[in-house]
């Protein structure tokens, strides 16, 4: 079943009535599945061949983040899932987001998603890499997405995107653009006819920015 264009929330209750999460994740457990838009039209911009031309560079998780998906990577990768982010976040109310997507760039589903979630909490009881209590998020990345690794940037060329360095380039930190690829290991922007060349080392954040032409695409390729 494809994920509708929109969002969706599953609460803990209904995750176990609809696939048995009752495994415990730190203290306290929750689990929650956010699915969101598929946009399967729009990541295959690129010849998987092509983006293995690109260096392997990502900045998919840092700390305590960086632990955890450290666990649970190699689980995921055999079920044939990448991951997209793993961040951990929020106080007296921690959650844990795992973004993933299928390695072979196709949709990903609500199954997918319980039997990513399945997979990781199982792990994460185990291991138990948090002591806190916090709630476990799966989702699929969406249709406005992080980019975490340099081969996102050569595979959303020609998208809008929003990206944030820790220093300053030309006098600024924050750029949006249209992404124009990738050449070695700098991301390649263009800002109405002005062109940057962004050092991925210095990346903070990037993502996509929505706008009406990957979601006109993905209804296209809906009515399909």
């Amino acid at each position: 079943m494809r994920l509708p264009v929109g969002q969706r929330v599953m609460s803990h209750d209904a995750a176990i009535r609809r696939f048995g999460l009752g495994r415990a994740v730190g203290l306290w457990p929750t689990f929650l599945l956010r699915l969101t838009a598929a946009t399967s039209g729009w990541r295959r911009s690129l010849p998987r061949a092509s983006l293995q031309e690109v260096p392997d560079l990502a900045r998919t998780s840092e700390g305590r983040a960086a632990e955890v998906e450290r666990l649970i990577a190699p689980t995921l990768a055999d079920m044939g899932y990448d991951i997209v982010r793993v961040m951990l976040s929020g106080d007296r109310e921690a959650r844990l987001q795992v973004m993933i997507e299928r390695d072979d760039l196709s949709a990903i589903t609500l199954d997918d998603c319980a039997a990513a979630s399945r997979a990781a909490s199982a792990i994460l009881d185990v291991e138990d890499p948090i002591a806190e209590a916090y709630t476990l998020e799966v989702s699929s990345p969406g249709m406005d997405r992080p980019l975490t690794r340099l081969a996102d940037f050569a595979r959303f060329a020609g998208r809008e995107a929003r990206i944030e360095l820790g220093q300053p380039l030309a006098g600024r930190r924050r750029f949006s653009g249209r992404l124009l690829g990738v050449k070695g290991e700098a991301v390649l922007l263009d800002r109405g006819g002005e062109r940057f060349s962004l050092p991925f080392a210095d990346l903070i954040k990037a993502k996509l920015i929505l706008t009406d032409e990957p979601i006109a695409a993905r209804r296209r390729d809906r009515d399909l």
